[in-house]
Parts: C-alpha cells; sequence; structure tokens
C-alpha cells in the first residue's frame, strides 16, 4: 500500500487589506502599515462633540496646517505599539543597569556640595517640564488628525511620563529614598525667581489651541534648548565639578532625543514641503515661540552658571534644526 501526499497552494485572492491595496498596491503589507494607514475613523459619526459642537470627531480644522494626505506624516522608525514597546523596553533595560549601578556603587557620595545642591536646584524640577510636555503631547493626540502622527504623539507623551519618572529618581538617589530632594526641587520650581519664567511658558503652552502649533512648540523648540542647555552643557558642567557619574543617570533622556529627534523632523520637512502656506504659517510659529522661549530660560541658565556662551550655542542647534527641515 503506497500513500500518496500531495500538496496545493491556493493563491490569495489579494496580498493585504483593501485599504493598503489602494495606497500601495497588492503587495503584502508591513505591521506599521497594517495598524497605521486609514485606521482613523471619518465617517458614520453619531454625534458631534457637545463642547465643540461645529466640529467633528475627528477634524482637520482644528490645526490651520493643512495636508492633502495627514498620512504622509509617517514615522520614520516605523513605531506602532508592538515595536514601540519592545524598542523602549531595550532602552528601559540599559537605563535600569546604570542606575543600578550607580546605586550599588554609592557614586551619589562622590558628588561636590555644590554639584548636588545644582542637580535639586536645576535639573530635577524638568519633571514638572516634561510632566508639561506628556499633556501637550497627549493634547496632539486627542486631536490631531490621521493616526500617523496621533499615535506617534501618544508614545511621546508616554515617554515624557518615564522621563519624568526618570528625573525623580535621581533625586531620590541624592537625599538616599527620603523625598526632601523632590520637595526642595518643587519648591525651586514654585517659588525660586529663576525657574518662573519657564513655569509660566509651561502654562501657557497648554493653553495653545492649535495641536501643531503646540508640536512646534513642544518638540522642536522648548525639546531642542532643553536638551542642549541642561544634557549636554550642564552635563559638562558636572563633569568639570565631580559630578561626571551623573551621567549615567542621563543617558536615557539623550538616547530619546536622538530617537524622537527622527520622527520629529520627519514630521516637520513633510508639512513644511507640503505648500508655501504652511511653511509661512509654521515658520510664524517658529519665530514667535523661539523668542519667547528663550526669554523664559534665560534666568535659569544665568542661574545655573554654566557658560556664558551656553544660551546662544543652544539656540544656534535649534536654528541649525529648523534649517534642516526647512525653516
Amino acid at each position: 500500500m503506497t500513500i500518496e501526499i500531495k500538496t496545493a497552494t491556493i493563491e490569495p485572492i489579494r496580498s493585504t487589506f483593501a485599504n493598503l491595496q489602494r495606497r500601495f498596491g497588492d503587495k503584502p503589507a508591513s505591521r506599521y502599515q497594517e495598524a497605521t494607514y486609514d485606521v482613523q475613523a471619518e465617517t458614520n459619526f453619531h454625534y458631534r462633540p457637545l463642547w465643540q459642537p461645529d466640529r467633528l470627531l475627528n477634524d482637520k480644522r482644528r490645526t490651520a496646517v493643512v495636508m492633502e494626505d495627514w498620512y504622509s506624516l509617517k514615522d520614520p522608525r516605523q513605531f506602532y505599539y508592538g515595536s514601540y514597546v519592545q524598542q523602549r523596553a531595550r532602552m528601559q533595560e540599559q537605563a535600569e543597569n546604570n542606575y543600578a549601578f550607580f546605586e550599588k556603587r554609592d557614586l551619589a557620595r562622590h558628588l561636590s556640595d555644590d554639584a548636588r545642591n545644582s542637580l535639586i536646584r536645576h535639573l530635577v524640577p524638568l519633571r514638572h517640564v516634561e510632566h508639561t510636555a506628556n499633556l501637550n503631547n497627549v493634547y496632539g493626540s486627542a486631536y490631531g488628525y490621521g493616526t500617523a502622527v496621533t499615535q506617534a504623539m501618544l508614545f511621546d507623551g508616554m515617554d515624557r511620563l518615564g522621563i519624568a519618572q526618570y528625573l525623580s529618581r535621581i533625586g531620590l538617589i541624592l537625599d538616599g529614598n527620603t523625598g526632601e530632594s523632590l520637595s526642595a526641587a518643587k519648591q525651586s520650581w514654585m517659588q525660586d525667581s529663576c525657574w518662573q519664567g519657564m513655569r509660566a511658558m509651561c502654562e501657557k503652552s497648554l493653553t495653545v489651541e492649535d495641536w501643531f502649533e503646540t508640536f512646534v512648540l513642544q518638540d522642536l523648540v522648548i525639546d531642542t534648548l532643553m536638551q542642549e542647555l541642561f544634557y549636554v552643557r550642564f552635563d559638562q558642567w558636572l563633569s568639570e565639578h565631580g559630578g561626571q557619574d551623573v551621567g549615567m543617570l542621563t543617558e536615557f533622556m539623550r538616547d530619546w532625543y536622538k530617537d524622537t529627534s527622527r520622527w520629529v523632523d520627519a514630521v516637520l520637512k513633510e508639512a513644511v514641503s507640503e505648500s508655501a502656506a504652511n511653511q509661512q504659517l509654521i515658520q510664524g510659529w517658529f519665530g514667535n515661540w523661539r523668542g519667547r522661549v528663550v526669554e523664559a530660560l534665560a534666568p535659569v541658565v544665568a542661574d545655573m552658571n554654566i557658560d556664558d556662551a551656553a544660551l546662544d550655542i543652544a539656540l544656534q542647534t535649534l536654528d541649525k534644526r529648523a534649517a534642516k527641515v526647512g525653516l
């Protein structure tokens, strides 16, 4: 008796979902494409928002920026939930190793009083700025248009909560987990004259109605200046004053900035190149907030006493980044 096994090949009717087929042709799609394109609902809404009856739930008019296809604002990292979580898990694992090493070796005891006090006064208060950044990005996720940009803004908002927690952990390491440094940092944020301009700027950013303008203000202007001033210039000052080991604790913030900058720059470059009207609009937002954020940060930089040219160098970095995206 013989058994003959035959195989049959069944050709699929199509290789992907219909919406992706219309966009990219009949070929297998990536996970990012499946999780991103045309996911946002556009039709068959049963009601309008009671708080804004002149708008749809998902409405393009919530920003003055106009795009022919909002899904062109894609994420070059191709983050959807799965890939985002996996990548951040790897970054967190490295960060946890750094924090564990710092605590195990009790490296905080090598810090000079000047370095320790400056960390509590100038670095730990940034956790309040990060909470503001969380709110700004989640606002964009809620009121933005097109899953390509709204999901990336949600991921960015969640990143900010993680950074705020790491800044809080730095404070707890410095005070032996008593929480005294967090209280002192909050008092600095609430009462010290050097922080009041930045505190007011954070509050002002939460009142900006156009979500894309908020995106420009937070993810381009504020983030670039903060990264250069606190995670580059201040880090150099710490290294010169016996606090070089603190760089282990802020490595996550620097790696995160390099990663997220790719997405921010790609979105801005695409929006700016869409039309002359977009370019002029975004340029106006950038020029307005650039000067106001610098004015808010100037007292902090002066109080940090890190480098007379620090603010000018940070501005040059911001302007170079803006020029690359067409501003």
